[in-house]
């Protein structure tokens, strides 16, 4: 098998005969989008959609589509430590908004490929590294986000072996351009154990009865979305795994979960902020120095997590703690981003003075507060790190205050 070195060299030097590299940030050049979630208008997010499934396909014509999936499913039967390897080598370079494919690449196919049947696989597996099919991920529901377990979505069996899907998921990010999604849904009565309760399925975006809303975020942007089940009608070889084991087929899924974000490269760079204080002529002030050094450093901590990611998939290890304390890590990152952004620029990121890449400023710090929720709460990956690391006591639950 390759190694890891000469694997992303071959990476490279293919990403760079199709690829322009990230170049250093220059004030006043290039886009001025430093948002953290999409914010693309229907004729914007159309395009970014093609460019992606075009990615997809090239990408995996050059052997970089599904490094860690086996080749039979299309992928190119590599170790995760290759496939991470890859993403740390692809985010040098500028490529369609990962998002787009993300979830389906970093959860949907990877719990397909160690639940699903051989029919499944080839049929989803290798039509999604191609990038044929999106997927999404249909788990959260208005009263049940961070709590998967009180989840009220019903898949009713009828007398064809068929199912009857009816319930609400929100939150549900890229839905309106999915093809599929992979949803978690009761299928017993609630009294049964998590364990025996729940089944899981892949279910077309398009099938009758099911109607996908997005949500208008606080950013103008809207790639959350409600997704309503009406009686949707889902054939039983869409079923994922046994019928009651759909617990720890979402558990698969929460595992890749962290390792799968992409959120090393969301809402700009160090060097921009640099820049800004630059342009301002405030560069040389000691307190604005200090803040961007505090920067650099959080943005080096990031970086050396993933790196410790790699070591840890290099060595067989599987994905760890290294996900919840990377999701932590980033939002700190973000924030701080906004807060240095926010004193250098002052009111020129509310009023729109003209001037280049101010207020773009301005929906990244809205758009960071959606990351403390997306992707499992702070509190929540708090409590993993306490319970999982530190081996802290469990936090009650359920317990009514007296």
């Amino acid at each position: 098998m390759i190694t890891i070195e000469a694997f992303v060299e071959q990476a490279h030097a293919w990403l760079r005969s199709v690829r322009a590299p990230i170049d250093a940030f220059a004030w006043g050049h290039g886009p001025e989008e430093v948002d953290v979630l999409p914010c693309w208008d229907d004729e914007r997010e159309r395009a970014e959609v093609e460019a992606a499934r075009e990615w997809l396909a090239l990408r995996h014509e050059a052997g970089f589509g599904g490094i860690a999936f086996p080749e039979k499913y299309g992928g190119r039967g590599l170790t995760a430590a290759h496939g991470f390897a890859y993403q740390l080598a692809e985010g040098c370079y500028q490529v369609p908004f990962n998002e787009v494919w993300n979830i389906g690449f970093g959860m949907v196919m990877p719990t397909l490929l160690a639940a699903g049947d051989e029919e499944q696989k080839s049929r989803f597996v290798s039509r999604g590294v191609r990038g044929e099919l999106l997927f999404c991920q249909l788990f959260s529901e208005p009263g049940a986000g961070s709590d998967l377990g009180s989840l009220k979505t019903r898949a009713t069996q009828q007398e064809d072996g068929s199912w009857r899907v009816k319930g609400r998921k929100i939150w549900t990010s890229m839905a309106h351009v999915a093809d599929f999604g992979m949803l978690l849904a009761r299928t017993a009565e609630s009294s049964a154990p998590r364990n025996q309760a729940f089944s899981v399925f892949l279910v077309p975006m398009d099938a009758a009865g099911l109607t996908v809303t997005p949500i208008r975020q606080i950013t103008g942007g809207s790639n959350f979305n409600e997704v309503l089940f009406e009686n949707v009608h889902v054939s039983d070889d869409l079923r994922i795994g046994p019928v009651g084991a759909g617990w720890a087929t979402a558990m698969t899924t929460l595992g890749h979960e962290h390792v799968a974000l992409p959120l090393a490269g969301l809402g700009g760079s160090v060097d921009r902020l640099v820049a800004m204080a630059r342009h301002l002529g405030v560069h040389e002030d000691p307190l604005v120095r200090d803040d961007l050094v505090s920067l650099y450093i959080r943005r080096r901590i990031l970086d050396l997590n993933a790196q410790r990611t790699l070591a840890a998939l290099t060595a067989g290890i599987p994905a760890g703690p290294e996900g919840s304390i990377a999701k932590l890590v980033a939002t700190d990152f973000l924030d701080a981003m906004d807060a240095v952004a926010a004193r250098l620029g002052g009111m020129r990121l509310v009023a729109d003075t003209g001037e280049w890449g101010m207020t773009s400023y301005a929906r990244h710090m809205l758009g960071t507060i959606g990351l403390h929720i997306g992707g499992g709460t702070d509190e929540v990956q708090k409590n993993m790190l306490a319970e999982r690391v530190l081996g802290l006591p469990r936090t009650p639950r359920g317990r009514s205050a007296e």
